[in-house]
């Protein structure tokens, strides 16, 4: 009856704090990934800063693609900021504590960006389809009117449809482990500690990704089908090439953000033997993208790079 009755009270006990471990199976040494991982926040925030900088200053990039852009930018830099001074703060002064409210408040604002970032995508997919496909009636598809409702509507999917991801996880009872074998409060990280059933979280996560992601990445495939399509009945090889380079560095940003999105969730379902790789891939996934967009864009176009000359020049000679 004692046991009962103790084995009851220890049910009714809420943990107030999460401690995040960091990486795991490195605990002794991953203060040394802090290099590293600081450094590539640091490039990601200045890179995206220097993308809007160009933007703004350069009146030719006033255009619905570049403010497509520049919207990704800010999305990215608020993404990496997300989570990158929790993950360093516990790598250079081991502040693992994280109270619950901060940690479902960081797995709602991660969940909006990443879904955030997926719609952009699929609007700038969109921007290049009516561009190549349907370049007579461009002007007055993309408008400015479209960027604004297209941005606001992104903007409420994500915020809207994401808010019983945390309050799923609030509602769940942590009444023993606090420890989350992460650097981050993921949702899966955080509902596999909870002493109660976590189906529905993982049902709607899966619901979410599914809906959402799913659906950008169906429709990016294909506006990029029917761009490859156009592009081939071009007789001009020229013209054909023109078109296609236009796109190549939105793929190769498209190819690595869903690649990686997907390669996380098969290692988060199946039993891993090397459990730092999903951690890994988590916290490099929310921190490589920002850093990457703003350099691919810059080197493969033209009008960027341009616009960053004259940014550097002007610079230089105030300097």
């Amino acid at each position: 009856m004692f046991q009962n009755l103790k084995a009851s009270n220890i049910s009714k006990i809420q943990v107030s704090e999460f401690i995040l471990m960091g990486f795991p199976g490195i605990h002794s040494w991953q203060h040394w990934l802090s290099l590293p991982l600081a450094l590539l926040y640091l490039l990601a925030l200045s890179a995206n800063i220097l993308i809007l900088i160009i933007i703004y200053q350069e009146p030719t990039l006033h255009q619905p693609m570049y403010h497509f852009l520049g919207i990704l930018a800010v999305v990215d830099m608020g993404l990496a900021t997300t989570i990158m001074p929790k993950i360093l703060a516990i790598l250079w002064f081991n502040a693992k504590a994280i109270s619950l409210p901060e940690c479902f408040l960081q797995m709602y604002v991660i969940h909006c960006f990443v879904g955030m970032e997926s719609g952009m995508f699929l609007c700038m997919a969109i921007d290049r389809y009516v561009a190549i496909c349907q370049p007579l009636r461009y002007p007055s598809i993309i408008t400015e009117s479209f960027v604004v409702k297209a941005t606001v509507f992104m903007a409420l999917r994500n915020t809207i449809s994401t808010i019983p991801v945390p309050v799923l996880a609030a509602q769940r009872h942590y009444c023993s482990q606090s420890q989350i074998e992460h650097c981050l409060c993921s949702n899966l990280g955080v509902t596999s500690l909870s002493c109660d059933d976590r189906t529905i979280n993982s049902i709607y996560q899966l619901l979410l990704a599914w809906t959402l992601m799913g659906s950008d990445l169906g429709l990016i495939i294909l506006s990029y089908a029917l761009i490859l399509h156009s592009v081939l009945k071009l007789k001009s090889a020229e013209a054909a090439s023109k078109a296609l380079s236009t796109c190549t560095s939105h793929l190769i940003l498209i190819l690595f953000f869903y690649t990686v999105v997907i390669v996380i969730s098969i290692t988060h379902s199946a039993a891993m033997s090397v459990p730092i790789i999903p951690v890994l891939l988590n916290v490099l996934h929310n921190v490589i993208p920002p850093a990457l967009n703003p350099m691919v864009y810059a080197l493969k176009n033209k009008e960027l790079r341009q616009g960053l000359y004259k940014v550097l020049k002007v610079h230089i000679k105030s300097n």
